[in-house]
């Protein structure tokens, strides 16, 4: 545990032996399975389905019924000389012409040969006309009296009886072929395994600089040099300097590796291609090389150019460290190797890789030649984060409380993701209270939140409520009382997240080493609580288990990695991480004997009790003012630092406090 950072001490309802922890009622899945499926998508091909259904049967009810209008189906087929001989008999009623087909009606019932050779009998008939149509065909109509009448088809309904009967098929195929297209985004196609995913951003496109960046000067120094030759290249060549091949990127999460690359490019003016380390690995062999083949040919065909791949450990992982080996992994990893150590001096491709576990990384990978440089980009001191939140607070509109240097100060360890969460917490804050600007009460609310949790309306007995009091009343008395200590700048019952009560620390500046004194303080004030509840009550909770696991971490590593304690001397004995754990071939021996440890069990369960014994002793030499933070909690749920202040006077308490609290 880092005891540099804002601390808190929390009484957590939660700390209880394991066989009675409550169930979560709110745990399991949300059951949303994955994204929102798209609702206008479905009911599109549905609709087209429908449509398309509706004109198939549309079609197939004109083909029946255009046959059927198109002759009757009791007439008789005769041949052209049977109607010629049919009109000069004058048994013709009336006759219509349709292009070179022709129906007509018989004046009685006649008995005639079709033109298959039969009798048949019947009052219409059917025939084709002659190919160039007969001229004495009208003359011979008028003469014996029949009716006849022509219809034309239109140039517009061949249009239309060629549209309506090609659109149903098309409009079916095209909703076969919409779904099909729908079901292969979903997954890629065979031919496009091997193509990079790289996110690309042109230099045309506005980009992010180095005025975007703040709190990691010394990062973005060292990244000057590099800017500087991606915009000049000819300056260092001329010189006989190489090009750089690579630059790995070190920090926690958060800290703004991604940004600083992004701000290469954009001070650069170059090509940006941006693709993370799992996206080169897929289920097929072959495919994560393939990409990085890729990746690269298009980089090298865009020079100058910047590659940046973050987290760069999901696929430069040390080869070999592992039972669990992973070809894929390898080949991609081997493939890599080859294209960053087989630039051409003369192309202007700088690899930028982020990661935040560069002790896994391939020694191959980091040697240089590869990645020449190693930037360590940590978290930022309060200068830095008074910078960060400057930028985040641009478009933001503050209240005149407003102390962003107060903030800054009091948000040790926090990096610029951090900070950029605590900035749109605090505007979030003032929306749902419709207020004009952020104040520094939602900044504050935003602070307990994030590193605390919301408030719960929880609702506590009285003998719950009095021990949590004297709990958190214990923390904060033996933190007022003790020497090394950060202020303590609140105390509160209210439950928040999984607490049920907060001691709230804020360090005056940022930590880097520790000395014994403090570390010493720090196990008096954690056992603060515990120490309360026996002074106080008689009795002890599970409330104190997060407080233990601190205490015996911190007296822990006091003994076996620090070298504080004069009974083994100025030896470490911090275990090494086995590569191989979990797996068969783990080891699980240690540096040391037995013998030793269990004197260095000895050791810490030695300096916890004494630490236990301090606290006991502070309290009851001040039970009066104990008691009287307890009253005070009970009575307004949350005591700032001047009320405490004010609570050591009154009990007289508070010459026995450090200078800081007098």
């Amino acid at each position: 545990m880092d005891v540099g950072t804002k601390y808190m001490y929390q009484r957590n309802p939660n700390d209880r032996p394991n066989n009675l922890q409550r169930p979560n009622p709110n745990g399991g899945n949300n059951g949303d399975g994955g994204p929102p499926r798209s609702s206008s998508s479905r009911l599109i091909v549905r609709t087209l389905i429908v449509v398309g259904l509706v004109l198939l049967g549309w079609y197939m009810i004109q083909i029946f019924t255009q046959g059927s209008s198109t002759s009757n189906a009791n007439a008789i087929e005769i041949p052209y000389s049977t109607f010629y001989q049919e009109v000069i008999a004058g048994r013709v009623k009336d006759v219509t012409f349709s292009g070179q087909d022709a129906n007509g009606n018989f004046k009685l019932l006649q008995t005639v040969v079709d033109v298959t050779g039969q009798n048949k009998s019947g009052t219409s008939f059917h025939f084709t006309q002659l190919t160039n149509g007969d001229p004495n065909l009208t003359t011979l109509l008028n003469a014996n009296g029949v009716s006849y009448q022509a219809k034309v088809a239109s140039d517009n309904s061949v249009f239309l009886s060629i549209l309506f009967n090609l659109l149903p098929w098309a409009l079916v195929i095209g909703v076969f072929f919409f779904i099909f297209r729908r079901a292969n985004q979903g997954q890629q196609n065979i031919f496009s395994f091997g193509k990079s995913k790289a996110k690309v951003i042109m230099e045309d496109r506005p980009s992010t600089t180095f005025a975007d960046v703040a709190g990691v000067d010394e990062a973005k120094n060292d990244l000057v040099e590099v800017v500087e030759f991606l915009k000049t290249p000819g300056k260092f060549q001329k010189l006989g300097g190489k090009i750089p091949r690579g630059v790995l990127l070190v920090g926690p999460p958060g800290t703004g590796k991604t940004l600083l690359a992004r701000a290469v490019a954009g001070e650069a003016s170059v090509p940006f291609f941006s693709m993370s380390g799992s996206e080169f690995v897929e289920v097929l062999v072959g495919v994560g090389a393939s990409r990085v083949r890729d990746l690269f040919d298009q980089a090298k065909k865009a020079a100058p150019s910047i590659i940046f791949i973050d987290e760069v450990d999901a696929v430069g992982r040390q080869r070999g460290s592992s039972i669990n080996s992973n070809d894929e992994r390898e080949q991609t990893l081997n493939q890599l190797l080859v294209e960053t150590d087989g630039f051409d001096t003369r192309q202007a491709v700088v690899v930028i890789a982020a990661t935040n576990r560069p002790d896994g990384l391939d020694k191959a990978l980091l040697r240089p030649g590869r990645f020449d440089r190693r930037v360590t980009v940590e978290r930022p001191d309060w200068n830095g984060r008074l910078a960060i939140l400057k930028i985040h607070a641009k478009g933001v509109p503050m209240g005149p409380d407003v102390d962003l240097v107060a903030i800054a100060r009091g948000t040790p360890g926090m990096v610029g993701a951090d900070l950029a969460n605590l900035v749109n917490e605090a505007a979030l804050l003032a929306a749902r209270r419709n207020l004009d600007y952020v104040t520094q009460y939602c900044f504050d609310e935003a602070l307990d939140k994030i590193l605390i949790g919301a408030e719960r309306p929880l609702v506590l007995t009285e003998e719950d409520l009095n021990v949590v009091a004297y709990h958190e009343g214990g923390h904060a008395l033996t933190g007022l009382l003790t020497e090394n200590v950060d202020p303590v700048t609140k105390v509160t019952i209210v439950p928040r997240g999984q607490a049920l009560g907060v001691t709230q620390y804020t360090p005056l500046d940022d930590r880097y080493n520790y000395s014994k004194e403090f570390l010493e303080s720090q196990l008096v004030t954690a056992l603060g609580g515990r120490a309360a509840e026996q002074v106080a009550i008689g009795r002890i909770t599970t409330g104190a288990e997060n407080d233990l696991q601190r205490v015996t971490a911190i007296a822990r590593q006091m003994v076996a990695r620090w070298g504080m304690s004069e009974r083994l001397g100025t030896i470490s004995f911090s275990e090494r991480e086995d590569p191989f754990a979990g797996t068969s071939l783990a080891t699980g021996s240690r540096e040391y004997s037995e013998k030793t440890a269990t004197i260095i069990d000895e050791e810490v369960n030695r300096i916890v009790k004494w630490a236990y014994d301090i606290a006991v002793s502070l309290l009851t030499t001040h039970r009066l003012t104990l008691d009287r933070i307890a009253k005070d909690l009970r009575l307004h749920e949350t005591l700032d630092a001047r009320q405490l202040r004010k609570i050591l006077q009154d009990t007289g308490s508070i010459e026995s406090a450090p200078l800081s609290y007098r």
